[in-house]
């Protein structure tokens, strides 16, 4: 089992209208993410070729920004107060950038020099930090098919039907803003992974050679305590 650490979703739960009526996908879970509820005028805007598109949109576009800020607690909408905590930094001594963070203040950081293609680490505030992504798409992805990955690894089905039982009645609204943030990004929903792919998939960038490349360390160097506990069989 992959115990994650422990987070409050209470930045969530206290935005207006948010949702889910999608059931989590996991050991025993193979659901996938579709059904849109899209308006079929909202064209999507999000240009693939052009360099730090995607993140201008979520934090710039209104439909984007109601689902990956106010559900998936993904804010990138003031880059300016991105900072880290002094001394947070990569123990490789690669160039750690935040660019969302959230509602908590935990961070959402790039690792290396590059574009959104990098890898993505977050770091919280309670001293934790931990591989999440390889690449903004990769994490998009996440945040789409199972913005409650911070509950997921290490639970039972059971458990995992619980959390995703919670998001159905905090979040009513989450299929329409899930809907309406894909198009604007131009992603199909129907060609999302499901939602077991992509918890397997977070649980295996945890224990992979990259996220050792992107250990964080504080103010006196120690490593930060791992977001998932990959001591664990």
């Amino acid at each position: 089992m992959i115990a994650i650490a422990a987070h409050s979703r209470d930045a969530v739960r206290s935005a207006p209208d948010r949702t889910t009526n999608s059931p989590l996908s996991s050991q025993g879970y193979g659901g996938r993410v579709n059904g849109s509820n899209a308006p079929a005028d909202s064209a999507p805007t999000w240009r693939p070729d052009v360099p730090g598109a995607l993140l201008s949109l979520l934090g710039t576009d209104e439909r984007a920004v109601a689902f990956f800020a106010g559900v998936a607690d993904l804010d990138a909408t003031d880059p300016d107060s991105h900072e880290l905590e002094e001394g947070v930094r990569l123990a490789s001594g690669a160039r750690l950038e935040q660019f969302a963070r959230a509602g908590s203040g935990d961070a959402f950081c790039f690792v290396g020099e590059g574009g959104e293609e990098r890898p993505v680490v977050y770091v919280g505030l309670d001293g934790e930090a931990g591989l999440l992504a390889l690449g903004l798409p990769e994490l998009v992805q996440l945040c789409l098919v199972a913005p409650w990955w911070r509950d997921a690894p290490g639970r039972t089905p059971e458990e995992l039907q619980v959390v995703a039982d919670e998001y159905r009645e905090d979040l009513p609204d989450f299929a329409r803003r899930r809907d309406r943030a894909a198009r604007a990004l131009g992603i199909d929903l129907d060609e999302l992974p499901s939602e077991a792919t992509v918890l397997a998939r977070l649980v295996e960038r945890s224990r992979g050679p990259v996220a050792a490349a992107c250990l964080v360390v504080g103010y006196e160097g120690d490593p930060l305590d791992p977001l998932f506990n990959t001591a664990c069989p």
